[in-house]
Formats: structure tokens, sequence, C-alpha cells
């Protein structure tokens, strides 16, 4: 079965006066991966181990594999040292983010402008902290 659009599922919210009918009609539709799982496959396709993954996303080893297990929920920057630190494409990051519950890298935020340049430049993440830091913004950690 195709996958709904979201403008498509949108649309359906707005005709449907009853949340129960549209539930179970686009129970298929909704997303059930956990960011825990979505980090997982990102990590495996990044290809090295997270005690390297840890030291370029500015965190601890024991921080890390707490979020892959789910046992800890990271924020949103917390979350983007994680990316940057395995340079993963801006596309993943912002399908990521959707799926965290979190707000997408938005161009006409200067800081988030300031950290989409990094990411698609392939920046470190001490490079986009200085950046950020330089600006006279908050930085990621």
């Amino acid at each position: 079965m195709k996958e709904k659009a979201t403008d498509d599922l949108r649309a359906e919210l707005m005709e449907e006066s009853s949340i129960q009918s549209y539930l179970k009609e686009n129970q298929t539709s909704f997303r059930d991966d956990s960011v825990a799982a979505l980090l997982t496959a990102m990590f495996e396709r990044w290809g090295t181990n997270k005690a390297a993954l840890a030291r370029r996303a500015g965190m601890s080893e024991v921080y890390l594999h707490q979020v892959f297990s789910g046992r800890r929920s990271p924020s949103r920057d917390r979350l983007l040292c994680i990316c940057v630190g395995m340079a993963a494409p801006l596309e993943e990051i912002q399908a990521l983010l959707r799926q965290a519950g979190y707000a997408e890298i938005y161009p006409k935020l200067r800081r988030d402008a300031i950290i989409c340049h990094g990411i698609l430049h392939q920046k470190t993440l001490s490079e986009i902290n200085d950046t950020l830091f330089a600006e006279g913004e908050k930085t990621l950690f």
C-alpha cells in the first residue's frame, strides 16, 4: 500500500469529524520508529564505534549508550551533536528531529542557519560551535 503524503493526511484530518475513525483508517500511516532505532540505523551506516562517535559528538560514552538504548531522550541540541558527529546528511537530520518531536533546522533562524551551514559544509562539531560562539549564539554544548 502506498504511503499517504503528509498533506493528504492533514486534509483528511480537516474533513473527518471523528478522530477515532481517522486513527483507525490511517493506522498504517503513523510512524512508530523510536529515536533510538532511527539513530541506530544511522550509526550502522556510519560504520565506526560508539567511543569515536562520543568523542566527535562531545559527550560521554555512557550518555551516548543510554540514548542508543532508549533510556535517555536527548535534547534537540544533543541530538544535533550526535548527528554532526556521524556527519549525517541534512535530510536525515531533519527527519530525525521531526520524529523526536523537535523543530527542524530552520534557516530563517540565525542560530539554525549557522548550524545548517556547518552541516551542509561537513564541518566538525567544534567548528560549528566556534562559529556559533563567534556570532554570539548559544553553542550546541
